[in-house]
């Protein structure tokens, strides 16, 4: 039996948004799926506290691109405290829903983004409060 795709994972597998690198990113996060071998890395441009820009690189299926690509729109623009207000959930949903046994390509977008987080806290030596977030995602 065919796994079903919405039209939106359609669209940003076909045609993903904001694919690429930032020279001179700010924050690099690279997570992993061991199962899937699917690899996302995501560079972010961040001034004064709000991301101005996101692109990723993704090696894996399309539901992997598509979490992805989602992932970038629904960041940027947004402070700090906003992006770590979406969740894998939240991408699933923007996406239209993803079949379930896709549903690690929207936590792993997820994963790479509280990476990138956390490269940058470190990096620019600023607080960022992602222990509670990472505890929501383990629940």
């Amino acid at each position: 039996m065919p796994m079903e795709y919405s039209e939106k994972v359609m669209e940003h597998f076909m045609h993903p948004r904001n694919v690429g690198e930032i020279e001179n990113a700010d924050a690099i996060g690279e997570v992993g799926n061991p199962q899937c071998g699917d690899i996302m890395r995501l560079y972010l441009k961040i001034e004064d506290g709000k991301i101005t820009d996101a692109k990723f690189k993704t090696f894996g299926c399309g539901a992997a691109i598509a979490s992805s690509s989602m992932l970038t729109e629904l960041i940027k623009g947004k402070t700090i405290e906003e992006a770590l207000k979406v969740s894998n959930k939240l991408v699933e949903e923007a996406l239209g829903g993803l079949p379930a046994i896709k549903r690690h390509c929207s936590l792993l977008a997820e994963e790479a983004m509280l990476s990138a987080l956390e490269n940058y806290s470190k990096t620019h030596n600023i607080k960022i409060d992602l222990e509670s977030k990472k505890r929501k995602m383990n629940k």
